[in-house]
């Protein structure tokens, strides 16, 4: 998402009060330490929010052990164009803005399949609570990412319906996305960016499954008081990042066979075939048609 389009949202939640979003066609909901703006037609979800928020903010409360002490602003969108002008991406299904506290939630995709109101409101205030314990500048948008996918039982930000992984495509070829080119931005192409938050999802519950649940609260700890990821990993884990990132390669690497790959691939291989069958049948019908007029030639200059 361009600056633009942030800039665009925190000029609207500083300098418009709440009666305007009103006025604008927004209606507003206040309760506790959450507000919600949304189209009038979703006033019931609006209020499903609230419900869900304090049980939300709980759950990730007790997983990180740190208390959630912002008031976040939750956008409920209805209109497909209108959230895609906002997020200037078309597999974006909900964002947040950290530093703004501000949760945006495009509703129409939220009932689809894997995403649910819970696990996305999850997911986006999992992010603002990253960033309220971690400097930006500390924290990879990888780890980021990868986390929120964690919490929030693998959700992304991103409408995932790929039937195949594009992480096990990349293991069988060696074509990873290196950790260092996704420390800040994430690829803008579809396959790119699945592969990123593919990635960001694997490598963070590797860690989590290497070293524990108390071995990434350690490392997020050491970031929290100011420290980088790399001085981090060394301090609680004893490899440096790309070490780290070598071994989780392999892990992936060793658990690919050619069957697992012939298994992912078995579209492309049954068009492949079909293809190849079709392309002998031509040239067999071509071979039996010049067959035949030879045949056929010699017969008439025989006569």
């Amino acid at each position: 998402m361009k600056k633009g389009v942030l800039i665009f949202l925190a000029v609207l939640f500083i300098v418009f009060p709440p009666f305007l979003w009103a006025k604008g066609g927004y209606n507003v909901l206040e309760e506790g330490q959450l507000t919600v703006y949304f189209e009038p037609s979703l006033g019931s979800i609006a209020q499903k929010v609230a419900d869900i928020y304090p049980k939300v903010k709980g759950d990730l409360e007790n997983i990180f052990g740190w208390s959630l002490s912002l008031k976040p602003s939750v956008v409920l969108i209805k209109d497909s164009k209108h959230f895609q002008k906002m997020s200037e991406n078309p597999f974006i299904v909900a964002f947040a803005v950290p530093g703004k506290d501000l949760i945006v939630i495009n509703y129409s995709k939220v009932n689809i399949q894997p995403f649910s109101l819970d696990i996305t409101l999850k997911h986006e205030l999992c992010h603002l609570l990253l960033h309220s314990q971690i400097s930006g500048d500390i924290l990879p948008k990888w780890l980021d990412e990868g986390l929120c996918q964690w919490v929030s039982d693998g959700m992304s930000d991103v409408v995932i319906n790929q039937k195949r992984s594009l992480l096990n495509r990349a293991a069988f070829r060696d074509t990873f996305i290196r950790l260092d080119y996704l420390r800040r931005h994430f690829p803008n192409e579809k396959e790119g960016l699945l592969l990123a938050y593919e990635e960001s999802k694997s490598f963070s519950a590797y860690i989590i499954n290497r070293f524990g649940k108390e071995g990434m609260l350690k490392i997020l700890n050491y970031m929290k008081r100011g420290e980088d990821l790399d001085s981090a990993l060394i301090k609680v884990v004893s490899m440096p990042l790309p070490s780290l990132e070598r071994a989780w390669h392999n892990s992936l690497q060793e658990k690919i066979t050619w069957f697992t790959y012939l298994s992912y691939n078995l579209y492309e291989i049954l068009f492949a075939l079909m293809a190849l069958i079709t392309v002998y049948a031509f040239i067999r019908m071509v071979m039996r048609k010049r067959a035949y007029m030879k045949q056929g030639g010699e017969d008439i200059d025989g006569y």
